[in-house]
């Protein structure tokens, strides 16, 4: 059963970064290709990666864990 819902979380985090990785080269290539979603992808990552640097030594840890996290999988 664990295992199961192990895959399963799995393979929706694989999805996640998938459509987001399609979402930064889309309004990066195609700045109007992502009106239907009225979202900045781009601009909310560089927002998210602006406050982990922001965060100083916590931002740094922080960051180090998601991306372990992300290897892991």
């Amino acid at each position: 059963m664990i295992d199961t819902v192990n895959r399963w979380l799995k393979a929706v985090t694989e999805l996640a970064l998938v459509v987001v990785a399609l979402g930064v080269i889309l309004q990066i290539l195609f700045p109007g290709a992502l009106v239907f979603i009225n979202a900045d992808v781009a601009g909310n990552l560089i927002s998210l990666v602006d406050k982990f640097s922001g965060a100083g030594l916590i931002g740094v840890i922080a960051a180090a864990i998601i991306f372990y996290l992300l290897q892991r999988r």
